[in-house]
């Protein structure tokens, strides 16, 4: 008996030389890695405008039927659904997660009645009985000392992957948002440019038809009526092609809202709104903030290195501790009495020795992700920047050709003005004012095609802004949300 303080003593401190071993190869905690903060646009010149585009930026255009549609399509689309299933499968993940961290407690109660077998080791001639009850009422008591923080950075994880998710919605639903907008505002277009095709077919007809009357008077070759009849039928064909497109358009924008054609609300045509295609002029600066593909990336990293942190804290010993106190008696009546008390008290000590490198494997895994994470981290600060520079600068450019093109507009109409001033005076027949007419009205295509260009640049350099999108501010990678704050704590402590 003297020497068991000894082989105590022992134990203690093989355990400990244990202990050191393991953690004697754990690899060194990773450091926050660098990620830029700005946006390369440099020498990028555009016009400045007030502020980022709103939440609801759509309601710029004062469209009372793209409001609508836009309602509708945050109220039911099936591509934002799946985004939001995302976002509450994350949650609940860091719920779960969260919930592993400190004390846990688990009650029972069982009743068993059970007969012996008449040869078995004890027969029940011995025993004096063939049946008994057993029945236990206990509470189980588990705790798990996170002295390396493995559990908590799990924990914290999937909290940034759940802040993932979230972004990661804002991003489905900028990209729902542009969809509808631009089809509806390509609808318009089809159908400002079907309107002057009628137009345009109307003074086909006419012009065919004075070119068919000079054939048959012999004042023209029948050449003539053949080029008037092929340019009615490229206008013809150029309607059709239109119409086309204007149902097609009808059928993506009721798709993009989860409806059937039928059921999307009647659309009215109008004039397509004006746009302006400038910049915000911190843009590049508090870009990074306003995309929320960047800001799920950002989360990515994360919770990436939180990965690492748990893959290193393998490395180290855990200890945890557990009891359980009840009641137990194979006599009912006794069950409540003090002789059925029970009580068992369990430490333990967990060792990784030898594992055969899978530790080592699991950490670089946990590595290669991160470095994955930072490089997606930085690709995606590049397309953003891609996508500014090209919108603003595609801006630009059309803002340019329309510019230009309102000179030819003038002309035409000047023109135009002319040819019917001569043919009311008599002086030139009805073909020149037809012409000039025709060469109007193509003119006037060209330039609601430009505006469509325009109000679709706007679109997408509204989406490369972010869509009104904020980040929320990310100030310690260690925050928990209120889902995890009471564990958290708890763990701390």
């Amino acid at each position: 008996m003297k020497h068991a303080p000894l082989r105590g003593r022992t134990l203690l401190a093989a355990a400990l030389v244990l202990m050191l071993g393991a953690c004697a190869h754990a690899p060194a905690r990773l450091d926050q890695p660098a990620l830029r903060d700005d946006v390369p646009l440099a020498g990028l010149q555009a016009p400045a405008r007030t502020g980022w585009p709103t939440t609801q930026w759509w309601r710029q255009y004062q469209d009372p039927q793209l409001d609508e549609l836009m309602d509708r399509a945050m109220r039911q689309s099936p591509n934002l659904a799946l985004a939001q299933s995302r976002v509450n499968n994350a949650g609940q993940s860091a719920r779960l997660a969260a919930a592993q961290l400190g004390l846990s407690v688990n009650g029972s109660a069982q009743v068993t009645r059970q007969r012996l077998s008449d040869h078995g080791l004890i027969p029940d001639q011995f025993l004096g009985f063939s049946w008994y009850n057993q029945a236990d009422i206990g509470a189980q008591l588990n705790y798990d000392f996170d002295w390396w923080g493995k559990k908590r950075a799990t924990m914290e994880a999937a909290l940034d992957q759940a802040h993932a998710a979230e972004a990661e919605r804002s991003a489905a639903a900028l990209a729902l948002q542009y969809a509808v907008a631009d089809t509806y505002f390509g609808w318009q277009a089809d159908r400002a440019r079907l309107h002057l095709a009628d137009q345009l077919l109307a003074t086909e007809e006419q012009f065919q038809q004075i070119a068919d009357l000079r054939v048959r008077q012999g004042v023209d070759l029948p050449d003539e009526a053949q080029k008037a009849r092929a340019q009615l039928a490229d206008v013809r064909e150029m309607r059709v092609a239109l119409d086309g497109s204007a149902k097609i358009r009808r059928v993506s924008l009721a798709s993009l809202l989860g409806l059937s054609p039928d059921q999307l609300p009647d659309l009215q045509p109008h004039a397509l709104p004006g746009v302006d295609g400038s910049l915000p002029a911190d843009v590049r600066l508090d870009l990074i903030a306003r995309r929320p593909d960047i800001a799920a990336s950002r989360w990515q990293v994360e919770a990436a290195l939180r990965k690492t942190d748990a893959a290193r804290a393998e490395f180290f010993p855990d200890f945890s501790i557990s009891a359980l106190a009840g009641l137990s008696s194979i006599d009912l009546g006794k069950l409540l009495t003090a002789g059925s008390r029970t009580f068992v008290l369990t430490p333990a000590l967990h060792l990784p020795i030898f594992n055969g490198g899978a530790l080592e494997a699991n950490y670089g895994a946990s590595k290669a992700q991160l470095a994955a994470a930072v490089a997606q981290y930085n690709s995606t600060i590049l397309s953003a920047a891609r996508e500014v520079a090209t919108q603003a600068l595609s801006a630009q450019q059309i803002a340019a050709r329309r510019h230009e093109q309102q000179a030819q507009l003038d002309a035409d109409r000047q023109l135009l003005a002319n040819a019917q001033a001569r043919a009311r005076q008599g002086v030139r027949d009805g073909r020149e004012s037809l012409a000039a007419q025709a060469q109007l009205l193509e003119q006037r295509d060209a330039a609601t095609q430009l505006q469509a260009q325009a109000v679709s640049t706007d679109l997408s350099l509204i989406k490369a802004l972010g869509g009104g999108y904020q980040a929320p501010h990310h100030t310690d990678t260690n925050s928990t949300s209120t889902v995890t704050a009471g564990a958290a704590d708890h763990e701390r402590h």
